[in-house]
């Protein structure tokens, strides 16, 4: 039987009612779709809380597996299902029952869409900008080693992070955050899963990449969530050395300095978007 829509939760560690919001937030907006809560634990302390049929609970035996890679188990089974859709869920987003519906509408809609992310919030309102620009190594270097107050850290972001598009309309933007991915599996067979290389950090980026040479990529407004956001690289030094990593073998993919596509990928962005 062929699923119209399908979902994968990968979890490490997470608090177990942090989970649950997420879980239910899917469960309450798809009627007859599946949730794939994948377990990078080192333990399967979650499993007891797992009770709804419509999630399929996959415990990768104490093994980390990564972000990416884990989130492909789930992608190889929505394939092999016949899935029309399938989302990439954080396991610390929440949201209301009619964000699916929207976002499945859009696409329904627009064929050449790929990729979809609705706008995010925090949990007190404030907007998340994760709509963004194809980095350079630059780029990221300024924005983990800079303070948050840096002037020279704002004007780049004020680009990068396209702040002055207003976040209000619908936009075709190069790199969505992986927080939620809403993908059209008929564009996943074309492009592919995630690059099991990247362990995480990076993997989302370059999905969306990829996804944007052949297909739109688009922030949906008018569908919200809200995203707890704890970024761990900015707190962990072992977090920060597998982001530095990450960016290592995305660069070594893609170009460090010179990378045309990058430069005209980013020119026809901001040319679509001051129109």
């Amino acid at each position: 039987m062929e699923i119209k829509i399908t979902a994968s939760i990968v979890v490490y560690k997470n608090k177990p009612d942090v989970v649950l919001n997420a879980i239910t937030s899917f469960l309450e907006g798809v009627k007859d779709g599946i949730l794939y809560v994948i377990d990078n634990s080192p333990v399967s302390l979650l499993k007891p809380y797992i009770r709804d049929s419509r999630v399929q609970y996959i415990f990768n035996n104490g093994k980390n597996l990564g972000f990416g890679p884990a989130h492909n188990i789930a992608l190889k089974h929505a394939l092999t299902q016949g899935s029309t859709y399938h989302i990439v869920l954080n396991p610390d987003v929440y949201f209301k029952d009619d964000v699916i519906s929207e976002l499945t509408r859009l696409m329904d809609n627009h064929p050449e869409i790929g990729m979809a992310m609705p706008k995010v919030l925090y949990p007190d309102g404030r907007l998340q900008p994760l709509c963004k620009l194809l980095p350079s190594p630059f780029t990221l270097f300024i924005r983990r080693f800079l303070k948050i107050n840096s002037k020279l850290l704002a004007a780049k972001n004020e680009i990068y992070e396209l702040h002055f598009s207003g976040y209000n309309k619908l936009m075709d933007v190069p790199f969505l955050s992986g927080c939620f991915m809403f993908l059209r599996m008929d564009a996943v067979k074309k492009v592919g899963i995630f690059d099991e290389r990247i362990f995480l950090y990076t993997e989302d980026m370059d999905l969306t990449r990829r996804m944007h040479k052949s297909y739109r990529t688009v922030f949906y407004p008018h569908a919200t969530i809200y995203h707890i956001h704890e970024r761990a690289s900015y707190k962990n030094i072992l977090a920060l050395l597998i982001h530095l990593k990450s960016a290592i073998t995305y660069f070594n993919k893609w170009g460090w300095f010179i990378d045309h596509e990058r430069k005209e990928i980013n020119r026809l962005t901001l040319l679509k978007l001051s129109q």
